[in-house]
Protein backbone atom coordinates (compact mmCIF):
# COMPACT_ATOMS: atom_id res chain seq x y z
CA UNK A 1 0.00 0.00 0.00
CA UNK A 2 1.37 3.45 -0.91
CA UNK A 3 2.14 5.77 1.94
CA UNK A 4 -1.02 7.66 2.79
CA UNK A 5 -3.16 5.51 0.53
CA UNK A 6 -6.05 3.36 1.71
CA UNK A 7 -8.84 1.44 0.10
CA UNK A 8 -12.01 0.36 1.85
CA UNK A 9 -12.52 -3.39 1.63
CA UNK A 10 -15.19 -4.78 -0.68
CA UNK A 11 -17.30 -5.91 2.23
CA UNK A 12 -17.37 -2.38 3.57
CA UNK A 13 -17.71 -0.55 0.27
CA UNK A 14 -21.33 -1.22 -0.67
CA UNK A 15 -21.40 1.10 -3.67
CA UNK A 16 -25.15 1.06 -4.00
CA UNK A 17 -24.93 3.90 -6.53
CA UNK A 18 -23.67 1.32 -9.07
CA UNK A 19 -27.15 -0.16 -9.22
CA UNK A 20 -28.68 3.00 -10.60
CA UNK A 21 -27.92 5.26 -13.52
CA UNK A 22 -27.04 8.88 -14.08
CA UNK A 23 -30.49 10.33 -14.66
CA UNK A 24 -31.35 13.49 -16.56
CA UNK A 25 -33.08 14.66 -13.39
CA UNK A 26 -29.91 14.61 -11.31
CA UNK A 27 -27.79 16.06 -14.14
CA UNK A 28 -30.12 19.04 -14.62
CA UNK A 29 -30.33 19.58 -10.85
CA UNK A 30 -26.55 19.64 -10.53
CA UNK A 31 -26.09 21.92 -13.56
CA UNK A 32 -28.49 24.41 -12.01
CA UNK A 33 -26.75 24.23 -8.63
CA UNK A 34 -23.42 24.63 -10.42
CA UNK A 35 -24.40 28.20 -11.31
CA UNK A 36 -23.16 29.03 -7.81
CA UNK A 37 -19.68 28.05 -8.96
CA UNK A 38 -20.04 30.04 -12.18
CA UNK A 39 -20.76 33.20 -10.18
CA UNK A 40 -17.73 32.52 -7.97
CA UNK A 41 -15.47 32.22 -11.02
CA UNK A 42 -17.04 35.25 -12.68
CA UNK A 43 -16.47 37.42 -9.61
CA UNK A 44 -12.82 36.33 -9.41
CA UNK A 45 -12.17 36.94 -13.10
CA UNK A 46 -14.08 40.19 -13.44
CA UNK A 47 -12.23 41.92 -10.58
CA UNK A 48 -8.81 41.34 -12.13
CA UNK A 49 -10.02 42.51 -15.53
CA UNK A 50 -11.76 45.74 -14.56
CA UNK A 51 -8.91 46.67 -12.23
CA UNK A 52 -6.61 46.77 -15.26
CA UNK A 53 -9.00 48.93 -17.35
CA UNK A 54 -7.84 52.53 -17.60
CA UNK A 55 -11.32 54.20 -17.33
CA UNK A 56 -12.07 52.20 -14.16
CA UNK A 57 -8.70 53.05 -12.61
CA UNK A 58 -8.95 56.70 -13.62
CA UNK A 59 -12.38 57.04 -11.97
CA UNK A 60 -11.88 55.07 -8.76
CA UNK A 61 -8.11 54.57 -8.30
CA UNK A 62 -6.42 57.69 -9.76
CA UNK A 63 -3.12 57.14 -7.94
CA UNK A 64 -2.71 53.68 -9.51
CA UNK A 65 -3.65 55.16 -12.89
CA UNK A 66 -0.92 57.81 -12.63
CA UNK A 67 1.68 55.19 -11.74
CA UNK A 68 0.62 52.98 -14.63
CA UNK A 69 0.87 55.90 -17.09
CA UNK A 70 4.38 56.65 -15.88
CA UNK A 71 3.62 59.98 -14.22
CA UNK A 72 5.82 58.94 -11.30
CA UNK A 73 8.93 56.78 -11.14
CA UNK A 74 7.80 53.52 -9.58
CA UNK A 75 9.20 50.02 -9.96
CA UNK A 76 7.45 47.70 -12.42
CA UNK A 77 6.63 45.47 -9.48
CA UNK A 78 4.97 48.28 -7.49
CA UNK A 79 2.75 50.11 -9.99
CA UNK A 80 -0.43 48.42 -8.78
CA UNK A 81 0.46 48.34 -5.08
CA UNK A 82 -2.63 50.02 -3.58
CA UNK A 83 -4.44 48.95 -0.45
CA UNK A 84 -7.62 50.59 -1.78
CA UNK A 85 -7.39 48.52 -4.97
CA UNK A 86 -6.85 45.33 -3.00
CA UNK A 87 -9.75 46.30 -0.71
CA UNK A 88 -11.95 46.35 -3.82
CA UNK A 89 -10.91 42.75 -4.51
CA UNK A 90 -10.84 41.36 -0.98
CA UNK A 91 -14.08 42.97 0.28
CA UNK A 92 -15.89 40.18 -1.57
CA UNK A 93 -14.16 37.54 0.53
CA UNK A 94 -14.40 39.35 3.86
CA UNK A 95 -18.18 39.47 3.39
CA UNK A 96 -18.17 35.82 2.32
CA UNK A 97 -16.22 34.82 5.41
CA UNK A 98 -18.62 36.56 7.80
CA UNK A 99 -21.65 35.14 5.99
CA UNK A 100 -20.35 31.58 6.11
CA UNK A 101 -21.17 31.16 9.80
CA UNK A 102 -24.83 32.00 9.18
CA UNK A 103 -24.90 29.99 5.97
CA UNK A 104 -23.68 26.86 7.75
CA UNK A 105 -26.60 27.00 10.19
CA UNK A 106 -29.16 27.68 7.46
CA UNK A 107 -27.78 24.86 5.30
CA UNK A 108 -27.90 22.40 8.18
CA UNK A 109 -31.30 23.32 9.61
CA UNK A 110 -33.26 24.49 6.56
CA UNK A 111 -31.52 22.60 3.78
CA UNK A 112 -29.17 23.17 0.87
CA UNK A 113 -31.82 24.71 -1.41
CA UNK A 114 -32.76 27.71 0.83
CA UNK A 115 -29.08 28.66 1.06
CA UNK A 116 -28.81 28.64 -2.73
CA UNK A 117 -31.90 30.88 -2.97
CA UNK A 118 -30.44 33.37 -0.51
CA UNK A 119 -27.12 33.28 -2.34
CA UNK A 120 -28.79 33.95 -5.69
CA UNK A 121 -30.74 36.91 -4.29
CA UNK A 122 -27.59 38.48 -2.80
CA UNK A 123 -25.72 37.98 -6.08
CA UNK A 124 -28.47 39.80 -7.99
CA UNK A 125 -28.34 42.75 -5.58
CA UNK A 126 -24.54 42.93 -5.77
CA UNK A 127 -24.54 42.92 -9.58
CA UNK A 128 -27.08 45.75 -9.67
CA UNK A 129 -25.16 47.95 -7.21
CA UNK A 130 -21.78 47.30 -8.85
CA UNK A 131 -23.02 48.04 -12.35
CA UNK A 132 -24.64 51.32 -11.22
CA UNK A 133 -21.73 52.49 -9.02
CA UNK A 134 -20.90 56.20 -9.07
CA UNK A 135 -18.25 56.19 -6.33
CA UNK A 136 -15.83 53.82 -4.64
CA UNK A 137 -18.26 53.16 -1.79
CA UNK A 138 -20.89 51.77 -4.17
CA UNK A 139 -18.27 49.66 -5.93
CA UNK A 140 -17.20 48.07 -2.65
CA UNK A 141 -20.83 47.69 -1.45
CA UNK A 142 -21.56 45.76 -4.63
CA UNK A 143 -18.61 43.47 -3.90
CA UNK A 144 -19.81 42.99 -0.31
CA UNK A 145 -23.26 41.89 -1.49
CA UNK A 146 -21.65 39.48 -3.93
CA UNK A 147 -19.60 38.18 -1.00
CA UNK A 148 -22.76 37.46 0.98
CA UNK A 149 -23.96 35.42 -1.98
CA UNK A 150 -20.68 33.52 -2.07
CA UNK A 151 -20.96 32.67 1.62
CA UNK A 152 -24.29 30.95 1.06
CA UNK A 153 -23.54 29.40 -2.34
CA UNK A 154 -20.08 28.04 -1.50
CA UNK A 155 -21.45 26.40 1.63
CA UNK A 156 -24.48 24.79 0.01
CA UNK A 157 -23.53 23.94 -3.58
CA UNK A 158 -20.60 21.53 -2.96
CA UNK A 159 -22.73 19.64 -0.41
CA UNK A 160 -25.66 19.53 -2.82
CA UNK A 161 -23.51 18.07 -5.59
CA UNK A 162 -21.88 15.44 -3.35
CA UNK A 163 -25.19 14.29 -1.89
CA UNK A 164 -27.08 14.16 -5.19
CA UNK A 165 -24.39 12.28 -7.11
CA UNK A 166 -24.19 8.45 -7.34
CA UNK A 167 -21.14 7.28 -5.37
CA UNK A 168 -19.24 5.92 -8.38
CA UNK A 169 -19.61 9.30 -10.15
CA UNK A 170 -19.39 11.59 -7.12
CA UNK A 171 -15.97 12.89 -8.11
CA UNK A 172 -17.13 13.90 -11.58
CA UNK A 173 -20.29 15.59 -10.31
CA UNK A 174 -18.53 17.41 -7.48
CA UNK A 175 -15.73 18.52 -9.81
CA UNK A 176 -18.50 20.15 -11.78
CA UNK A 177 -18.40 22.91 -9.15
CA UNK A 178 -14.83 23.84 -10.06
CA UNK A 179 -15.64 23.41 -13.75
CA UNK A 180 -18.41 25.96 -13.26
CA UNK A 181 -15.90 28.23 -11.50
CA UNK A 182 -13.61 27.88 -14.52
CA UNK A 183 -16.41 28.61 -16.97
CA UNK A 184 -17.39 31.67 -14.93
CA UNK A 185 -13.81 32.94 -14.89
CA UNK A 186 -13.46 32.32 -18.63
CA UNK A 187 -16.72 34.18 -19.31
CA UNK A 188 -15.43 37.09 -17.21
CA UNK A 189 -12.17 37.22 -19.20
CA UNK A 190 -14.01 37.16 -22.54
CA UNK A 191 -16.44 39.85 -21.39
CA UNK A 192 -13.61 42.02 -20.06
CA UNK A 193 -11.78 41.69 -23.38
CA UNK A 194 -14.92 42.88 -25.19
CA UNK A 195 -16.06 45.62 -22.83
CA UNK A 196 -12.58 47.14 -22.67
CA UNK A 197 -13.12 48.18 -26.28
CA UNK A 198 -16.37 50.06 -25.61
CA UNK A 199 -15.89 53.72 -26.41
CA UNK A 200 -16.91 56.12 -23.70
CA UNK A 201 -15.14 54.28 -20.87
CA UNK A 202 -18.22 52.58 -19.37
CA UNK A 203 -17.38 49.00 -20.35
CA UNK A 204 -16.50 48.16 -16.76
CA UNK A 205 -20.16 48.73 -15.83
CA UNK A 206 -21.22 46.02 -18.23
CA UNK A 207 -18.61 43.65 -16.80
CA UNK A 208 -19.79 44.16 -13.23
CA UNK A 209 -23.53 44.09 -14.04
CA UNK A 210 -23.41 40.87 -16.08
CA UNK A 211 -22.86 38.92 -12.85
CA UNK A 212 -26.66 39.08 -12.73
CA UNK A 213 -26.94 36.46 -15.51
CA UNK A 214 -25.60 33.42 -13.58
CA UNK A 215 -27.12 34.87 -10.40
CA UNK A 216 -30.56 34.88 -11.99
CA UNK A 217 -30.12 31.34 -13.29
CA UNK A 218 -29.16 30.14 -9.80
CA UNK A 219 -32.04 31.91 -8.09
CA UNK A 220 -34.75 30.88 -10.57
CA UNK A 221 -33.36 27.35 -10.86
CA UNK A 222 -33.22 26.90 -7.09
CA UNK A 223 -36.94 27.63 -6.92
CA UNK A 224 -37.53 24.35 -8.76
CA UNK A 225 -34.65 22.23 -7.43
CA UNK A 226 -35.39 19.29 -5.11
CA UNK A 227 -33.76 19.16 -1.71
CA UNK A 228 -31.17 16.40 -1.26
CA UNK A 229 -32.39 13.12 0.31
CA UNK A 230 -29.74 13.45 3.01
CA UNK A 231 -31.03 16.89 4.03
CA UNK A 232 -34.68 15.77 3.94
CA UNK A 233 -33.93 12.88 6.29
CA UNK A 234 -31.97 15.23 8.55
CA UNK A 235 -35.05 17.49 8.70
CA UNK A 236 -37.26 14.55 9.73
CA UNK A 237 -39.23 14.13 6.48
CA UNK A 238 -41.29 10.98 5.89
CA UNK A 239 -39.22 7.98 4.80
CA UNK A 240 -41.56 7.14 1.92
CA UNK A 241 -41.34 10.69 0.60
CA UNK A 242 -37.55 10.51 0.65
CA UNK A 243 -37.54 7.05 -0.92
CA UNK A 244 -39.68 8.35 -3.78
CA UNK A 245 -37.25 11.20 -4.45
CA UNK A 246 -34.25 8.87 -4.18
CA UNK A 247 -35.75 6.52 -6.78
CA UNK A 248 -36.25 9.48 -9.11
CA UNK A 249 -32.67 10.64 -8.58
CA UNK A 250 -31.06 7.21 -9.00
CA UNK A 251 -33.36 5.91 -11.74
CA UNK A 252 -33.93 2.61 -9.92
CA UNK A 253 -36.23 1.14 -7.28
CA UNK A 254 -33.29 -0.45 -5.47
CA UNK A 255 -32.53 2.38 -3.05
CA UNK A 256 -33.18 0.70 0.30
CA UNK A 257 -29.52 0.23 1.27
CA UNK A 258 -28.61 3.82 0.46
CA UNK A 259 -31.66 5.13 2.31
CA UNK A 260 -30.82 2.91 5.30
CA UNK A 261 -27.34 4.44 5.47
CA UNK A 262 -28.74 7.98 5.24
CA UNK A 263 -31.30 7.28 7.98
CA UNK A 264 -28.64 5.66 10.18
CA UNK A 265 -26.37 8.67 9.73
CA UNK A 266 -29.26 11.00 10.57
CA UNK A 267 -30.14 9.00 13.69
CA UNK A 268 -26.51 9.16 14.78
CA UNK A 269 -26.57 12.91 14.20
CA UNK A 270 -29.72 13.32 16.28
CA UNK A 271 -28.27 11.34 19.18
CA UNK A 272 -24.93 13.09 19.10
CA UNK A 273 -26.24 16.60 18.59
CA UNK A 274 -24.05 17.59 15.63
CA UNK A 275 -22.68 21.04 14.95
CA UNK A 276 -19.40 22.87 15.12
CA UNK A 277 -18.72 22.19 18.80
CA UNK A 278 -18.98 18.46 18.21
CA UNK A 279 -16.68 18.68 15.18
CA UNK A 280 -14.02 20.60 17.06
CA UNK A 281 -14.09 18.76 20.40
CA UNK A 282 -14.36 15.08 19.44
CA UNK A 283 -11.24 13.20 18.36
CA UNK A 284 -13.11 10.93 15.95
CA UNK A 285 -13.62 13.95 13.68
CA UNK A 286 -10.01 15.13 13.97
CA UNK A 287 -8.86 13.83 10.55
CA UNK A 288 -11.76 15.51 8.78
CA UNK A 289 -11.22 18.74 10.72
CA UNK A 290 -7.55 18.81 9.76
CA UNK A 291 -8.48 18.34 6.10
CA UNK A 292 -11.22 21.01 6.32
CA UNK A 293 -8.58 23.53 7.37
CA UNK A 294 -5.49 22.26 5.52
CA UNK A 295 -6.98 21.68 2.07
CA UNK A 296 -8.53 25.15 1.56
CA UNK A 297 -5.42 26.71 3.12
CA UNK A 298 -3.17 24.89 0.69
CA UNK A 299 -5.55 25.66 -2.18
CA UNK A 300 -5.05 29.38 -1.57
CA UNK A 301 -1.27 29.28 -1.11
CA UNK A 302 -0.84 27.54 -4.45
CA UNK A 303 -0.98 31.16 -5.62
CA UNK A 304 -3.92 30.54 -7.94
CA UNK A 305 -6.06 33.41 -6.76
CA UNK A 306 -3.11 35.75 -7.09
CA UNK A 307 -2.92 34.67 -10.73
CA UNK A 308 -6.71 34.73 -11.18
CA UNK A 309 -7.23 38.12 -9.51
CA UNK A 310 -4.28 39.86 -11.01
CA UNK A 311 -3.32 38.05 -14.23
CA UNK A 312 -4.12 41.11 -16.38
CA UNK A 313 -2.29 43.33 -13.88
CA UNK A 314 0.66 40.91 -13.79
CA UNK A 315 0.84 40.81 -17.58
CA UNK A 316 0.77 44.60 -17.72
CA UNK A 317 3.61 44.59 -15.20
CA UNK A 318 5.83 42.77 -17.72
CA UNK A 319 5.02 45.40 -20.35
CA UNK A 320 1.95 44.09 -22.22
CA UNK A 321 -0.80 46.47 -23.33
CA UNK A 322 -4.29 46.54 -21.83
CA UNK A 323 -5.99 44.60 -24.62
CA UNK A 324 -3.17 42.06 -24.99
CA UNK A 325 -3.13 41.32 -21.27
CA UNK A 326 -6.90 40.71 -21.25
CA UNK A 327 -6.64 38.46 -24.31
CA UNK A 328 -3.89 36.44 -22.64
CA UNK A 329 -6.19 35.98 -19.64
CA UNK A 330 -8.85 34.59 -21.98
CA UNK A 331 -6.34 32.03 -23.26
CA UNK A 332 -5.38 30.90 -19.76
CA UNK A 333 -9.08 30.79 -18.85
CA UNK A 334 -9.76 28.38 -21.71
CA UNK A 335 -6.88 26.20 -20.56
CA UNK A 336 -8.14 26.15 -16.96
CA UNK A 337 -11.71 25.26 -17.93
CA UNK A 338 -10.50 22.50 -20.27
CA UNK A 339 -8.27 21.04 -17.56
CA UNK A 340 -11.13 20.97 -15.05
CA UNK A 341 -13.38 19.29 -17.61
CA UNK A 342 -10.66 16.66 -18.06
CA UNK A 343 -10.53 16.10 -14.31
CA UNK A 344 -14.24 15.21 -14.30
CA UNK A 345 -13.41 12.18 -16.44
CA UNK A 346 -10.21 11.26 -14.58
CA UNK A 347 -11.04 11.68 -10.90
CA UNK A 348 -13.25 8.58 -10.51
CA UNK A 349 -10.86 6.49 -12.58
CA UNK A 350 -7.48 7.39 -11.12
CA UNK A 351 -8.57 8.73 -7.74
CA UNK A 352 -8.12 11.94 -5.80
CA UNK A 353 -4.56 11.32 -4.60
CA UNK A 354 -3.13 10.73 -8.07
CA UNK A 355 -4.51 14.00 -9.41
CA UNK A 356 -3.39 15.93 -6.32
CA UNK A 357 0.18 14.62 -6.62
CA UNK A 358 0.55 15.03 -10.39
CA UNK A 359 -1.07 18.46 -10.45
CA UNK A 360 0.99 19.70 -7.52
CA UNK A 361 4.21 18.66 -9.21
CA UNK A 362 3.18 20.40 -12.45
CA UNK A 363 2.31 23.63 -10.62
CA UNK A 364 5.55 23.54 -8.60
CA UNK A 365 7.69 23.33 -11.74
CA UNK A 366 5.73 26.15 -13.38
CA UNK A 367 6.07 28.52 -10.43
CA UNK A 368 9.82 27.95 -10.19
CA UNK A 369 10.27 28.67 -13.90
CA UNK A 370 8.04 31.79 -13.80
CA UNK A 371 10.02 33.12 -10.83
CA UNK A 372 13.32 32.34 -12.53
CA UNK A 373 12.41 34.15 -15.75
CA UNK A 374 11.10 37.23 -13.93
CA UNK A 375 14.18 37.36 -11.69
CA UNK A 376 16.49 37.19 -14.69
CA UNK A 377 14.61 39.30 -17.22
CA UNK A 378 12.39 41.89 -15.47
CA UNK A 379 13.97 44.73 -13.56
CA UNK A 380 12.41 47.79 -11.97
CA UNK A 381 12.20 49.53 -15.34
CA UNK A 382 11.26 48.49 -18.85
CA UNK A 383 9.61 45.22 -19.80
CA UNK A 384 10.54 41.83 -21.20
CA UNK A 385 10.91 40.80 -24.83
CA UNK A 386 7.99 39.32 -26.75
CA UNK A 387 9.66 35.91 -26.68
CA UNK A 388 9.99 35.91 -22.90
CA UNK A 389 6.47 37.33 -22.49
CA UNK A 390 5.21 34.43 -24.61
CA UNK A 391 7.15 31.98 -22.43
CA UNK A 392 5.60 33.47 -19.29
CA UNK A 393 2.09 33.21 -20.73
CA UNK A 394 2.78 29.57 -21.63
CA UNK A 395 4.04 28.79 -18.12
CA UNK A 396 1.05 30.53 -16.55
CA UNK A 397 -1.18 28.36 -18.77
CA UNK A 398 0.68 25.21 -17.67
CA UNK A 399 0.29 26.29 -14.06
CA UNK A 400 -3.43 27.04 -14.49
CA UNK A 401 -3.93 23.64 -16.18
CA UNK A 402 -2.24 21.89 -13.25
CA UNK A 403 -4.54 23.66 -10.83
CA UNK A 404 -7.56 23.05 -13.04
CA UNK A 405 -7.33 19.28 -12.85
CA UNK A 406 -6.02 18.93 -9.30
CA UNK A 407 -6.18 21.44 -6.44
CA UNK A 408 -8.96 23.45 -8.08
CA UNK A 409 -11.74 20.84 -8.20
CA UNK A 410 -10.35 18.53 -5.52
CA UNK A 411 -10.04 21.37 -3.04
CA UNK A 412 -13.86 21.47 -3.06
CA UNK A 413 -14.60 17.80 -3.70
CA UNK A 414 -12.63 16.17 -0.89
CA UNK A 415 -13.90 18.35 2.00
CA UNK A 416 -17.49 17.98 0.78
CA UNK A 417 -17.37 14.18 0.85
CA UNK A 418 -15.38 13.28 3.97
CA UNK A 419 -17.71 14.43 6.78
CA UNK A 420 -20.39 12.27 8.43
CA UNK A 421 -23.90 13.68 8.06
CA UNK A 422 -24.10 14.94 11.66
CA UNK A 423 -21.23 17.41 11.12
CA UNK A 424 -21.33 17.79 7.33
CA UNK A 425 -22.74 21.32 7.21
CA UNK A 426 -20.46 22.46 10.03
CA UNK A 427 -17.49 20.87 8.28
CA UNK A 428 -18.31 22.55 4.99
CA UNK A 429 -18.67 25.82 6.88
CA UNK A 430 -15.15 25.41 8.30
CA UNK A 431 -13.85 24.64 4.80
CA UNK A 432 -15.48 27.70 3.23
CA UNK A 433 -14.49 29.99 6.12
CA UNK A 434 -10.86 28.85 5.93
CA UNK A 435 -10.88 29.38 2.18
CA UNK A 436 -12.23 32.91 2.58
CA UNK A 437 -9.73 33.79 5.33
CA UNK A 438 -6.73 32.91 3.21
CA UNK A 439 -8.30 34.25 0.02
CA UNK A 440 -8.59 37.61 1.79
CA UNK A 441 -4.99 37.35 2.92
CA UNK A 442 -3.70 36.54 -0.56
CA UNK A 443 -5.87 39.19 -2.23
CA UNK A 444 -4.87 41.86 0.26
CA UNK A 445 -1.17 40.97 0.39
CA UNK A 446 -0.28 39.90 -3.14
CA UNK A 447 0.36 43.30 -4.72
CA UNK A 448 2.37 44.47 -1.70
CA UNK A 449 4.31 41.18 -1.70
CA UNK A 450 4.94 41.51 -5.45
CA UNK A 451 6.27 45.02 -4.82
CA UNK A 452 8.62 43.99 -1.99
CA UNK A 453 9.57 40.42 -2.93
CA UNK A 454 9.73 40.97 -6.70
CA UNK A 455 10.06 37.62 -8.48
CA UNK A 456 10.69 35.93 -5.13
CA UNK A 457 6.94 35.73 -4.53
CA UNK A 458 6.70 32.91 -7.05
CA UNK A 459 9.36 30.92 -5.17
CA UNK A 460 7.30 31.56 -2.02
CA UNK A 461 4.28 29.88 -3.62
CA UNK A 462 6.51 27.11 -5.01
CA UNK A 463 7.69 26.24 -1.50
CA UNK A 464 4.09 25.85 -0.35
CA UNK A 465 3.36 23.63 -3.36
CA UNK A 466 6.17 21.32 -2.30
CA UNK A 467 4.78 21.20 1.25
CA UNK A 468 1.20 20.47 0.18
CA UNK A 469 2.23 17.73 -2.22
CA UNK A 470 4.08 15.99 0.63
CA UNK A 471 1.03 16.47 2.88
CA UNK A 472 -1.25 14.72 0.39
CA UNK A 473 1.23 11.89 -0.14
CA UNK A 474 1.50 11.17 3.57
CA UNK A 475 -1.86 12.06 5.10
CA UNK A 476 -4.74 12.02 2.61
CA UNK A 477 -6.51 8.65 2.13
CA UNK A 478 -8.26 7.74 -1.12
CA UNK A 479 -12.06 8.11 -1.21
CA UNK A 480 -12.70 7.10 -4.82
CA UNK A 481 -15.91 5.07 -5.19
CA UNK A 482 -16.75 5.01 -1.47
CA UNK A 483 -20.44 5.84 -0.71
CA UNK A 484 -20.66 9.20 1.02
CA UNK A 485 -22.19 7.80 4.22
CA UNK A 486 -19.33 5.25 4.46
CA UNK A 487 -16.36 7.53 3.80
CA UNK A 488 -15.72 7.73 7.54
CA UNK A 489 -14.30 4.18 7.37
CA UNK A 490 -11.25 5.16 5.29
CA UNK A 491 -9.67 6.91 8.27
CA UNK A 492 -9.69 3.68 10.29
CA UNK A 493 -7.50 1.98 7.67
CA UNK A 494 -5.04 4.84 7.15
CA UNK A 495 -1.52 4.28 8.53
CA UNK A 496 -1.58 7.52 10.58
CA UNK A 497 -5.21 8.49 11.18
CA UNK A 498 -6.25 5.07 12.48
CA UNK A 499 -4.22 5.80 15.61
CA UNK A 500 -6.17 9.03 16.10
CA UNK A 501 -9.66 7.67 15.53
CA UNK A 502 -9.06 4.38 17.36
CA UNK A 503 -8.45 6.36 20.55
CA UNK A 504 -11.92 7.87 20.21
CA UNK A 505 -14.02 4.71 19.78
CA UNK A 506 -15.39 5.00 23.32
CA UNK A 507 -15.46 8.80 23.32
CA UNK A 508 -19.22 9.22 22.78
CA UNK A 509 -21.51 7.00 24.88
CA UNK A 510 -24.98 5.99 23.75
CA UNK A 511 -26.51 9.06 25.29
CA UNK A 512 -24.44 11.22 22.97
CA UNK A 513 -23.04 13.26 25.87
CA UNK A 514 -19.38 14.06 26.05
Amino acid sequence: MAVGGVSVSESQNRSYGDGGRVTAFVVLSCITAGMGGAIFGYDIGIAGGVSSMEPFLRRFFPEVYRRMKGDSHVSNYCKFDSQLLTAFTSSLYVAGLLTTFLASRVTSRRGRRPSMLLGGAAFLAGAAVGGAAVNIYMVILGRVLLGVGLGFANTAVPLYLSEMAPSRHRGAFSNGFQFSVGIGALAANVINFGTEKIKGGWGWRVSLALAAVPAGLLFVGALFLPETPNSLVQQGKDRQEVALLLRKIRGTDDVDRELDDIVAASDSASEAGGGLQMLVTQRRYRPQLVMAVAIPFFQQVTGINAIAFYAPVLLRTIGMGESASLLSSVVTGVVGAAATLLSMFLVDRFGRRTLFLAGGTQMLASQVLIGGILAAKLGDDGGVSKAWAGALIFLIAVYVAGFGWSWGPLGWLVPSEIFPLEVRSAGQGVTVATSFVFTVFVAQAFLAMLCHMRAGIFFFFAAWLAAMTAFVYLLLPETKGVPIEQVEKVWREHWFWRRVVSDSEEEVPASGKL
